[in-house]
């Protein structure tokens, strides 16, 4: 009877062993996405009918997410663009890794902000909605900085 309890613990010990090992529990970090956003601003548009709009996405998560959609009361319509050997190309999403970075820079991956409804100032504010394939969605409050402002130098 002593052995069958021992070797009962046994197994029961190894069951938990394995199951504290397995993929199915949280890791460092969490098992879905954690979003948030660093660095919006707009430089002060040139054109009364357009503008662009940069920012960073962080995922601290464990798992992607997609941003599927951007929409502003400021402008009719918002898309996002990629730039690759200077070329402009619409996009429908951009993917956002576990653990990493969507990056949207001038001469980069940018939004742009369409049939303006009003030509934003330098100093001013815009109101920007981040919609995610699997997260809720994030408000962002984006200054609105000269025309010639360069994140790197603070000008």
């Amino acid at each position: 009877m002593r052995r069958h309890t021992l070797l009962t613990a046994a197994v029961c010990t190894g069951a938990l062993a394995l199951a504290g090992c397995s993929g199915s529990g949280p890791k460092s970090g969490s098992s879905k996405a954690e979003l948030s956003v660093n660095g919006p601003y707009m430089p002060q548009p040139v054109s009364a009918d357009m503008a662009a709009g940069f920012l960073t996405i962080t995922n601290k998560g464990g798992a992607k997410d997609e941003l599927t959609a951007v929409s502003s009361d400021a402008a009719g319509q918002v898309t996002m663009h990629s730039t690759m050997g200077g070329a402009m190309q619409e996009k429908t999403s951009f993917a956002i890794p576990a653990h990493g970075q969507l990056v949207f820079k001038s001469g980069g991956s940018h939004l742009m902000f369409e049939k303006l409804k009003r030509k934003p100032r330098q100093g001013q504010t815009v109101t920007v909605k981040l919609t995610f394939a699997k997260s809720g969605p994030l408000t962002v409050e984006m200054p609105v900085k000269s025309a010639t402002y360069y994140p790197s130098t603070g000008h």
